[in-house]
């Protein structure tokens, strides 16, 4: 007698599936039944299911949202060009924000020709519809456009649509603000190209390995192109000598035949002796280069807003020169990033000045994603940043004493990112949340006047936004949308009046494909006061009446919770295609992420282990006591980097709510992880003579130290669900030594788990087809107890 229960046909009572199978012998296979009423479980996944899971990867999804801007370009007359996508393809479109007036910028076609015409373009050119063009810039005479594609620079000629190929893109090179100069690195040396020339000067000389100039390594990341901040004038730049030398390695190895290839790094732990340091310097672009040397000793790397200084593109990070050129600011942080100061320095002299100093019980940081500090020469004040009152804000303070002059902003809300400074009309625009009702993770973008008066909200509607300003600071871009609704764009000027309407997204194409929207929920944290915000998914055919097994994806922070970014997405990396296998999915921003208060972002300081579980699991059981088919004897917890150590911590720490885990690329241990990434967040590490009595070992044998308490490997002989570790052997961030310090553990306490190794693999690999199948059978398997579709495989288009 063979049993099937199939979510598309019947619900059986838990009373007779029971009888059934006591008389066929085979209750061992079914999955716990509660004795109560309860709904039928889902119990099968067929092929059918799995079609329809890829169909709502972002592959699939991201082109049915049609009349949504892709990029922007603002021009040096205010004129706005932006990309969109339509239904049938790419456009391009420039706005005059003085008349509102907008049409075409390129006939596609013509260009498309002109670009398939040319001998070097060396490549096969696309139809004209997906043509992806960047870096679009108007030129003088008004009918030529420079534009990147593919890795090669153009100007066109509209008249006619002559094309000229300027040069190639080299993305190891820094450009100068006038586009005249690239600096570059060779042999550890900071050179700089003629753009137009091609001439080459070294600017410095004695750089060896491990001890260079402007050289791009935080360990965890290593890039060829320079760090450094060229004036505003592209006479001088500012940058460091990185000194490297005594910071030990990590190696990683090839899989191939024969000899393996090792490739050997500097990367920094917490703990040790020696960290990466930056010796500052300036470098004057004279007729013969000269050096000058800060006069101060090094200062740790370290940044006030990650955990590198380097920004996009290499830009060096809390570096500000003034407008003329004649002085630098800069923030020196502290190893630990309890202290941060701030200091002026002269150019010419290589004099520091310290000027105000700022420090905290747990770390600084100086804002959301980008530094809020500024110096205002010509007031002789400076605009900083802290969370001292629980919230984030900003004050005026005098740049000859650091005493604070005027509180900007206060209240019981943050200031995110401070965007435009008007010192003409003494005024500030600046990002903030939680100050408008509902949900606070939206952005919004206010204006106020130095002395905190006149406090305004410049983009009112409900919703995420995001900006992008004029270079002129006259006009904005102002894109807003939620999960739930799609994005609109508008041109607003500095009032916030809004001059150009581009149109609203259309999600009908997406729609009609199937697609589901994730629901917003508000429930409580741990402590039953603190709200909590997160996104739920289910399935498209969801059987109220049925029983589904639930899936917590969860990424811990500290610099970034579960959920990302809250605006809308056609596809959330592949949690409504689980939901469509016949999965609840939950995802929560738990205690300890950003974007809230202090308190609430320190929540799991020094406790790393914590990882915001306690919260992901309230979060879970409030859900579930509104929606009966979800089932609490089910679930199942995933998530990747931070998110593979915070899930394997989950099915360790709390072996009697999670069931299943897949946990990829963690970080198990973070003192086998980057140094600045533990010691912000755990603390410098201290070893104690005796047992800690607040750490995770019982070993008293060896010493232990305040990083016990989040060591996964510690807790191995906890385990009792299924545990997929999985772990890419080429990852430089992440380095798989942190994977096998949790398999050792398991293999001593005789623990029953699955690996996977992947050999040619870096960091990424989460959401590759290989990983992405194999998460997605394991959860099948394990909590569904089904067997997956054998003959499955993803199309070509899912990477």
């Amino acid at each position: 007698m063979i049993l099937i229960i199939s979510r598309k046909t019947v619900s059986l009572l838990p009373a007779v599936i029971l009888a059934m199978a006591a008389a066929t012998g085979i209750s061992g296979c079914l999955p716990a039944v509660d004795e109560q009423d309860s709904p039928g479980i889902v119990a099968s996944v067929d092929l059918e299911d799995y079609q329809r899971a890829e169909q709502l990867l972002g592959p699939n999804t991201s082109e049915l949202v049609h009349h949504v801007i892709l990029a922007s370009y603002w021009q040096d007359d205010d004129r706005l060009v932006y990309r969109k996508r339509t239904p049938t393809g790419l456009d391009y479109i420039v706005v005059n924000p003085e008349t509102g007036d907008s049409a075409p910028l390129f006939d596609l076609q013509r260009l498309a020709t002109a670009l398939a015409n040319r001998e070097d373009t060396g490549m096969e050119v696309p139809p004209a519809a997906d043509l992806e063009l960047t870096a679009i810039e108007l030129m003088e005479p008004r009918q030529t456009v420079s534009f990147t594609f593919e890795s090669s620079r153009y100007r066109l000629t509209l008249s006619d649509y002559s094309l000229e190929k300027i040069a190639e893109n080299d993305s190891d090179e820094f450009l100068s603000p006038d586009g005249s100069l690239a600096a570059y690195i060779e042999d550890y040396n900071l050179w700089i190209r003629q753009t137009d020339t091609g001439e080459r000067t070294q600017l410095t000389f004695d750089g060896e390995e491990h001890y260079g100039y402007a050289t791009n390594n935080a360990g965890w990341t290593r890039r060829d192109r320079p760090v450094l901040l060229w004036s505003p004038d592209s006479d001088k730049i500012a940058t460091f000598r990185h000194d490297g030398r005594q910071v030990g390695e990590m190696y990683l190895y090839s899989t191939e035949v024969g000899h393996p290839e090792l490739d050997a790094w500097k990367y920094p732990l917490p703990g040790d002796k020696a960290i990466f340091t930056i010796e500052r310097i300036v470098i004057h672009l004279e007729e013969s280069p000269r050096i000058v040397k800060l006069q101060m000793p090094p200062d740790p790397h370290r940044s006030t807003t990650t955990d590198h200084i380097a920004g996009r593109g290499g830009v060096l990070l809390d570096v500000e020169w003034s407008d003329d050129g004649s002085r630098l600011a800069f923030v020196s942080s502290s190893r630990d990033h309890k202290s941060a100061t701030l200091r002026l320095a002269d150019p010419d002299t290589g004099t520091v000045r310290d000027v105000f100093t700022e420090t905290a019980d747990t770390y600084y940081e100086s804002g959301y994603r980008s530094a809020n500090w500024r110096v205002l020469d010509e007031r002789s004040e400076f605009l900083w940043f802290s969370e001292k009152t629980n919230w984030g804000h900003l004050a005026l303070h005098d740049l000859d004493t650091g005493t604070v002059k005027q509180q900007v902003t206060a209240g019981n809300w943050t200031v995110l990112q401070v965007q435009q400074v008007d010192s003409d009309r003494r005024q500030l625009f600046f990002t903030g949340s939680n100050r408008e009702p509902g949900n606070p993770y939206f952005h919004y973008l206010y204006r106020v006047n130095f002395d905190g008066s006149e406090l305004v909200n410049l983009t009112p509607e409900v919703g995420h936004h995001d900006i992008d300003w004029s270079d002129s600071g006259e006009f904005f871009l102002d894109t807003w949308s939620t999960p739930v609704q799609p994005p609109r764009s508008v041109v607003r000027n500095s009032s916030g009046a809004m001059v150009a309407d581009l149109g609203t997204a259309s999600i009908d194409a997406l729609v009609a494909h199937g697609w589901v929207p994730p629901e917003p929920f508000t429930v409580k944290a741990r402590d039953r006061q603190t709200d909590l915000y997160g996104l739920i998914y289910q399935p498209s055919n969801l059987d109220k009446s049925a029983s589904y097994p639930i899936l917590n994806y969860l990424y811990p922070g500290p610099q970034a919770g579960s959920v990302g970014s809250w605006s809308f997405q056609a596809s959330r990396r592949d949690k409504q295609s689980l939901a469509e296998l016949g999965f609840i999915v939950v995802e929560v921003n738990a205690m300890g992420t950003p974007g809230r208060s202090k308190s609430f972002h320190d929540a799991t300081y020094g406790n790393m282990g914590d990882n915001g579980l306690p919260d992901q699991i309230t979060a879970i059981r409030q859900l579930a006591a509104q929606r009966p088919w979800m089932d609490l004897q089910r679930v199942g917890i995933w998530g990747h980097s931070g998110g593979g150590f915070a899930s394997t911590a989950g099915i360790l720490r709390y072996p009697d709510f999670y069931k299943v885990a897949v946990s990829s690329a963690g970080n198990h241990d973070n003192r086998n992880y980057e140094d600045d990434w533990g010691e912000k967040w755990q603390g410098l590490l201290q070893t104690y003579p005796e047992t800690n009595p607040v750490a995770v070992s019982t070993d008293e044998s060896s010493a232990s130290t305040n990083y016990d308490s989040q060591a996964n490997q510690l807790l191995a002989e906890r385990l009792q669900g299924k545990l997929l570790l999985a772990h890419g052997l080429m990852d430089s961030n992440v380095h798989p030594s942190n994977t096998l310090l949790v398999v050792q553990a398991l293999i001593d306490a005789e623990k029953d788990f699955d690996l996977l190794l992947i050999p040619d693999a870096g960091h990424g690999f989460g959401n590759s087809r290989y990983f992405m199948k194999k998460r997605w059978d394991y959860f099948v398997e394990h909590l569904i107890q089904a067997d997956p579709p054998s003959t499955f495989r993803f199309a070509d288009n899912i990477d």
